[in-house]
């Protein structure tokens, strides 16, 4: 028996909330996450009370139980939480609640992330904290405390190792701002950023300026799996799973930074693991959302995704291979985290089941498959091809 969730899962519904600077949420979490499953079952022509599972990552706050009695759903039948990552467990979300479905556990899956940090406090701060362990032992007793100054050590060592220039990390926050602009749902739509202001912008940590970097964001998104061949049943746009993988390379997350392939996004065994399931290559995706934490990442990522050899990155991370609808790869279309809203990057996962559909706002010239990369340089992270029904 072949174990696989190619073309057994569909996305039927996608919603989300309007998406807020930190802190500027006029709702609670668990209301904002409410009002984006309510949109993503008007979006499927679903009853609420027919969702039966529900899937998260992160430590999202909104918990499941408490989710299906505001709902009204009839029972609760699965619910799950992908564990430790923080953003890199987007794509792995979607990929437990699939498996729940092929496993007959859940009939309607609920995949959610909701954000209101002016409730709760910024996610991943570093002040106020009285007690550490794990990697931040390592750490903050130095002065490395915040995400900037962890990841840029990963990504100055790979750009030294393989030659990449700042301009390659620029490229890809130019190729979602480039996007953010025709999307008006995105945080910083109406503002653009050309190659001056990126140059002007201050350091974060180096190689990191400040658009390399991204936006801290209050809202919630939230998508509604099925049974493949319940697709029909809610119209014509079902977006199908083909392929999902999750994990970790040997010791990534060895302390203190020192595993065996520290210059990495972390992709090593997770890359090859979703390819084999789906059946297909990289050359035959058409367009990508990669979570952005930093643009460094993303460079790492693709490489590790097979797009392009490391040494190569220079030359195919220009402007224009990235953006829509002609680019050689577009990449972040509605904006991704930098510049569309940093929803620990479900937002991505939206926005390629958009591609899919052909309703983005920028719509890449193929689209037929499309793949969604979470959380570079995290562990663990995970990874995601969603297609049309003739890719099943």
């Amino acid at each position: 028996m072949t174990r696989s969730l190619k073309g057994q899962v569909a996305i039927v519904g996608i919603g989300e909330t309007p998406y807020y600077r930190h802190g500027k949420s006029p709702d609670s979490e668990f209301k904002l996450a409410l009002k984006a499953i309510l949109a993503a079952c008007a979006d499927a022509g679903i009853d609420p009370r027919d969702i039966d599972g529900f899937a998260s990552y992160g430590d999202d706050r909104s918990e499941a139980s408490r989710l299906a009695a505001a709902l009204g759903t009839r029972r609760l039948r699965s619910s799950t939480m992908q564990w430790g990552g923080g953003g890199g467990g987007c794509c792995a979300a979607v990929a437990n609640g699939s498996a729940a479905i092929v496993a007959g556990l859940a009939d309607c899956v609920v995949v959610f992330r909701s954000l209101a940090q002016g409730e709760h406090g910024r996610f991943g701060r570093t002040t106020g904290i009285n007690t550490i362990s794990g990697e931040k032992a390592w750490l903050m007793p130095y002065g490395v405390l915040a995400p900037p100054q962890r990841f840029a050590m990963r990504v100055r060592r790979f750009m030294h190792e393989h030659g990449v220039r700042q301009e390659a990390l620029r490229a890809v926050a130019m190729a979602s701002y480039h996007h953010a602009q025709s999307n008006p749902r995105a945080v910083m739509y109406g503002k653009p950023l050309d190659v001056e202001k990126y140059e002007s912008s201050r350091w974060i940590a180096e190689p990191f300026h400040l658009f390399d970097c991204c936006m801290e964001n209050d809202g919630a998104a939230a998508l509604i799996l099925v049974p493949a061949e319940r697709a029909r049943e809610f119209g014509d746009n079902a977006a199908f799973v083909l392929g999902a993988a999750a994990g970790s390379d040997h010791r990534f997350a060895a302390a203190p930074h020192n595993g065996p392939a520290y210059a990495s996004a972390n992709f090593g065994t997770v890359a090859p693991d979703l390819f084999r399931m789906a059946d297909i290559d990289p050359g035959d995706i058409g367009v990508v959302q990669s979570y952005e934490n930093f643009t460094g990442g993303v460079v790492m990522a693709l490489a590790e995704h097979g797009f392009f050899a490391p040494e190569n990155a220079n030359d195919f991370l220009t402007l224009d291979n990235l953006i829509a609808p002609d680019g050689r790869l577009p990449l972040n279309t509605s904006g991704g985290n930098l510049a569309e809203c940093y929803m620990h990057g479900f937002e991505l996962v939206l926005e390629a089941v958009r591609q899919v559909r052909g309703t983005s706002c920028n719509q890449a010239r193929r689209n037929d498959v499309a793949l969604v990369i979470g959380g570079p340089m995290v562990s663990p992270v995970s990874s995601l091809l969603l297609g049309s029904e003739a890719t099943r």
